[in-house]
């Protein structure tokens, strides 16, 4: 939620943030709202006065003996007038909300402009793309005899979804805990273990809600499958008042995500690229206003290590203003190289948000040694998928007869194997 004082006193710059970002100008909207609701809210407490005054001029004219019944009407009408203008107060209110709800985050002074992800700029490449003397397979061919099972995933659930199968579930879970693991004891980062299910109220704090409500699965019930582990380790700081030596406060969770790829039809419709159902290592940090910059560069390089780790090449990516997410004003991508496609594909996206999703949340923190309290600064980032991650070990490390070369730092959680096969299964 961007911050309504900031907008009334630049709105200039916030139609111009919102024109990077290819939105459509709402300054004038909003001052007029905004200017709408504090008229109301004045008239508000000025007929709120003016009653308290004529309801002592009752009281008075009681004492005296004389004719109250003026004092009386006129106490009436105020009260009809309170009642209006406290009634046009919420409605502005209203309206204005409403809209700043739709409204995405500013960008940061350093995103580039661009309308998509060819606009995106080259941060560093990592590592050198394997020159192959065989031509490479793509993950699904390596990955069917291994037990990766797209059929009986559609069998049971339609398309964009995989059963896995033998060793290629234990590779998916050797993955996660490896993740993990690396994140907590290297990277400091608290495991939790959050629900897969939440309310409106934390979809909406972390900016899926209102306006993204296609691409999310929803229960029976009302409740919402989440589309990563952002949003409900986001939301563990909503409605509180952090002290402010809790912070920065680094959160890290293994989750599935459900997403329903609203807009993504004839896209990848091979292999794991895009799936409705997959597995994610999520890292969030809360941290005060100040050290989202610091903390933005530490999540990027922790996610970095996942992949040096696994022996991956891979890039960084700046998104430019157009091909960032809703609530980011900053975001790294990070992109593994796949031989079968020729290209680096986003295995992890690490975004600043400011204060925009503390401000949906109502999140704070105490000022030190001072009265009064300032929202939080909040990052999220991938660390990373899993599924992806899977598939550029296959493809990467992938053998002329089928077999996958296990990376050293994955290899003790898979029993000490070194190679993967279909015969050793």
């Amino acid at each position: 939620m961007l911050d309504v004082r900031w907008a009334r006193e630049n709105p200039d710059a916030l139609d111009a943030a919102l024109a990077r970002r290819g939105a459509p100008a709402v300054a004038a909207r909003v001052v007029a709202l905004d200017a709408e609701r504090r008229a109301a809210q004045t008239r508000f407490q000025e007929a709120q006065s003016q009653r308290r005054d004529a309801s002592k001029a009752i009281g008075q004219a009681k004492a005296r003996g004389e004719d109250a019944e003026a004092a009386i009407a006129a106490v009436a009408k105020l009260k009809d007038e309170a009642d209006a203008a406290e009634q046009a107060e919420r409605a502005a209110a209203e309206a204005l909300d409403e809209l700043l709800a739709t409204l995405p985050n500013t960008p940061h002074d350093e995103v580039p402009a661009g309308a998509d992800e060819s606009d995106n700029a080259l941060v560093r490449t990592v590592g050198e793309p394997r020159a192959f003397n065989f031509e490479p397979k793509d993950h699904v061919a390596l990955g069917e005899p291994l037990g990766m099972d797209f059929a009986s995933g559609a069998k049971l659930a339609g398309s964009r979804f995989v059963v896995m199968r033998s060793v290629m579930a234990r590779m998916e879970r050797a993955l996660a805990h490896f993740m993990l693991d690396l994140h907590v004891e290297r990277h400091g980062y608290a495991e939790v273990r959050p629900p897969l299910m939440v309310r409106d109220e934390a979809m909406f704090g972390t900016g899926q809600l209102p306006k993204f409500a296609e691409d999310l699965f929803q229960t029976t019930d009302g409740r919402w499958l989440i589309p990563t582990a952002e949003v409900p380790l986001t939301n563990l700081v909503a409605g509180e008042t952090l002290d402010p030596a809790t912070l920065p406060l680094r959160m890290t969770a293994h989750t599935p995500c459900f997403r329903s790829e609203a807009g993504a039809a004839g896209r990848d419709t091979r292999g794991m690229i895009r799936m409705h159902q997959f597995d994610k290592v999520e890292m969030v940090s809360i941290v005060a206003a100040g050290e989202g910059e610091a903390e933005l560069a530490r999540m990027t390089a922790a996610a970095e290590t996942v992949l040096q780790e696994l022996e991956l090449p891979y890039r960084v990516m700046l998104l430019c203003a157009g091909d960032m997410g809703f609530g980011a004003r900053k975001t790294y991508d990070i992109e593994v190289w796949l031989p079968s496609q020729k290209a680096y594909r986003e295995i992890s996206s690490c975004s600043e948000c400011g204060d925009f999703q503390a401000r949906r949340m109502n999140a704070r923190v105490r000022r030190e040694g001072g009265k009064g309290t300032d929202f939080v600064h909040t990052l999220n980032g991938s660390g990373v998928a899993v599924g992806r991650a899977l598939l550029a070990i296959l493809e990467n490390h992938q053998q002329e007869d089928g077999s996958i070369r296990i990376p050293k730092a994955l290899q003790p959680y898979l029993g000490g194997v070194e190679l993967l096969s279909a015969e050793a299964q």
